[in-house]
């Protein structure tokens, strides 16, 4: 048996998403305030891409190839996800001056055209949805994708957390932190599954267990975050027993599939190594 290269399947990836992301976002002359420019400044801008690359990861473990509507369907959950950064960091939330190393899109720009830079890139997330069921032959499938990035993306997903992590007492327990990081991080990552599960035409139980590989997921990555950046330091050492925990359940959720899912499995299993994430 050969064994799964990781880093090179990622690598492959990372240039399909980064290419498909610049040639799909707008690029116009006509550019009243700088929004296009700010739209492509933060989303072009160098990043891991794994939102997307998980649910490339998930279509094809489920179909043997991935074609140009899937492609698009998962970049969209990218766009969703570039859009949270912009907003997280404005002044009225987490109040970044910096992400990836670069000013942020309010220092760049300014705040309101970062505002709308964030709205433009959520919205064009479901128009890249409705195109990509257009360019298919399965355009049914994508009426599901388009309900698990709409619910993993908002008030029942990632807003709430946001609205949760906003809050002025910290949370206090392993409990309370988890809950945090199931909303603000893993419904998103759950989405992405989803997503991937949804236009690679999944089964209802590939479905289940892609979506519980994508929570256990979401919360191990966040809470291997916290541990990069010092966060909830208290919790340190019961935070890595809860990695290792949410691997094994992460890839326990993957047992009824093949090599297919090879990517999956060896991207949770890395979340166990030194390497520090990248939102």
């Amino acid at each position: 048996m050969i064994e799964f290269n990781l880093e090179s399947w990622l690598s492959q990836k990372r240039a399909e998403v980064d290419a498909l992301l610049d040639a799909e976002l707008p690029q116009s002359s006509d550019d009243p305030g700088r929004l296009i420019e700010a739209m492509r400044y933060s989303l072009l801008s160098p990043g891991k891409r794994l939102r997307p690359i998980l649910a490339l990861a998930a279509a094809e473990a489920v179909a043997p190839h991935a074609d140009e509507a899937i492609r698009l369907a998962a970049a969209a959950v990218e766009l969703v996800h570039c859009y949270s950064l912009i907003h997280d960091d404005l002044p009225a939330m987490d109040d970044d001056d910096l992400r990836r190393g670069r000013p942020t899109s309010h220092k760049a720009f300014g705040e309101a055209t970062a505002i709308l830079a964030g709205d433009a890139l959520l919205t064009l997330a479901f128009e890249w949805l409705a195109r990509a069921a257009a360019r298919s032959a399965h355009s049914d499938r994508y009426l599901a994708a388009v309900a698990a990035l709409a619910r993993g993306a908002g008030a029942s997903g990632m807003v709430r957390g946001q609205a949760r992590d906003m809050l002025p007492t910290p949370p206090a327990t392993l409990e309370e932190i988890e809950r945090l990081h199931v909303e603000k991080t893993g419904c998103l990552f759950r989405a992405a599954l989803e997503v991937g599960a949804a236009v690679g035409g999944a089964s209802p139980a590939q479905s289940q267990a892609l979506a519980e590989f994508g929570i256990a997921y979401g919360i191990a990555f966040q809470h291997k975050d916290d541990r990069d950046d010092d966060e909830h330091p208290s919790f340190a050492a019961i935070a890595a027993r809860r990695v290792h925990e949410l691997v094994e359940k992460a890839t326990l959720a993957l047992s009824g599939f093949g090599e297919s899912a090879a990517p999956l499995r060896a991207l949770a299993t890395r979340l166990e190594g030194g390497a520090k994430v990248q939102q």
